[in-house]
């Protein structure tokens, strides 16, 4: 069964289901609003939106009947009186991710956000709560600090299906930091990466992880593309290993989905990095590993291949089953029936693509 594609974009809340052998249209909310995320919650089916109203500021919505009608919730709230740094007010400037907490707690929220800021919520997300032992940790002042975006942001919170006290989260620009009690105590979890953009490019804090996944078939093996390089663990974050391809297009990029049934495949969406920020010599491409990195295979059939100034970014990669999806920054939608080795067009026409979710 091919399930429905849920999608945020520049303008909107979007939702494709796949009907009599073909992919409609079945929802469009927040018509010409920002939506950051848009989240199925697969325990309880709910739709999760994230807003950026711009000079309103950031919304945050939910659905209980596949966007037909939304509640608008009470956005996650810095506490008086914090700090980005000395100085600047903490101020919630953007959603950037949105997690279930897992089977054993079924109203338990993540939500992550720029500039730096974990929040919880174990009412179903009706109140979020600063996760306060992450924003104290002694690293952040004076060593985290902004990517893409100006401040630092966590776009990752990957939560251990075995164990929903144990957490992952990917923060641009500090890297990847793990708790084994529910947020109560934190460890950097940055050996191995590399930072070329710093001057001790091993250093502790400072990594810019652009995307952290775990394989669901083991959730000790975790992958990440990050703005130096693909890389991958075995040992739950402890150590990471570079598998990015030497001469080929996988290494820069955003985005990164894992095989539901093999934690050996992976595909990413390259990139040309930081100077122009395009497909890499205007041919978009997908490159498929099916060994955990020791090979990649690059996948084209049915993309653009001239003239493509289209990237994807880090949200914007799903995958379940046979099928993968993702959408591009000038509004193209790809999907693909056979892990890749085939790509058909579904909307040319669409804005700009934030994130992309495969939901049921």
């Amino acid at each position: 069964m091919i399930p429905t594609l849920l999608l945020g974009t520049r303008k909107g809340f979007i939702s494709y289901r796949y009907n009599n052998n073909r992919w409609e249209v079945e929802n469009l909310s927040f018509e010409g609003v920002p939506v950051s995320i848009a989240y199925e919650d697969s325990r309880s089916g709910t739709w999760w939106a994230a807003l950026d109203h711009g000079h309103w500021g950031v919304k945050l919505h939910r659905s209980k009947d596949r966007g037909k009608t939304w509640e608008e919730l009470t956005a996650p709230a810095y506490p008086q009186g914090e700090e980005v740094k000395d100085g600047m007010k903490a101020v919630t400037r953007y959603i950037w991710a949105v997690a279930n907490g897992g089977k054993s707690f079924p109203s338990r929220m993540w939500l992550g956000t720029d500039p730096g800021g974990l929040f919880v919520s174990d009412d179903g997300g009706d109140h979020f709560n600063l996760v306060k032992s992450l924003w104290d940790h002694p690293s952040r002042k004076p060593y985290w600090m902004g990517g893409g975006r100006d401040l630092p942001g966590i776009h990752s919170v990957v939560v251990d299906p075995r164990d929903d006290n144990h957490v992952y989260v990917g923060i641009s620009c500090a890297g990847v930091f793990e708790t084994n009690d529910s947020g109560s105590t934190w460890e950097v979890r940055n050996k191995g990466l590399w930072a070329d953009f710093l001057p001790d490019p091993q250093t502790d804090i400072g990594h810019d992880p652009h995307i952290l996944v775990a394989a669901p078939t083991d959730p000790d093996i975790l992958w990440q593309q990050n703005h130096c390089g693909i890389f991958r663990s075995t040992d739950g974050a402890r150590n990471w290993q570079d598998i990015s391809q030497p001469g080929g297009p996988a290494r820069f990029g955003f985005a990164l989905a894992i095989a539901d049934d093999d934690a050996s495949q992976a595909w990413v969406c390259p990139a040309n990095s930081d100077t122009t920020r395009t497909a890499i010599k205007g041919a978009l491409c997908v490159c498929r590993t099916d060994d955990g990195g020791k090979n990649w295979k690059t996948l084209t059939k049915g993309l653009p291949q001239e003239n493509c100034f289209d990237i994807v970014y880090r949200h914007a990669l799903a995958g379940s089953g046979d099928a993968l999806a993702f959408g591009t920054t000038t509004g193209n939608l790809f999907f693909s029936p056979d892990r890749g080795e085939h790509w058909q067009t579904l909307n040319n026409y669409l804005p700009m693509v934030y994130s992309v979710q495969f939901a049921h």
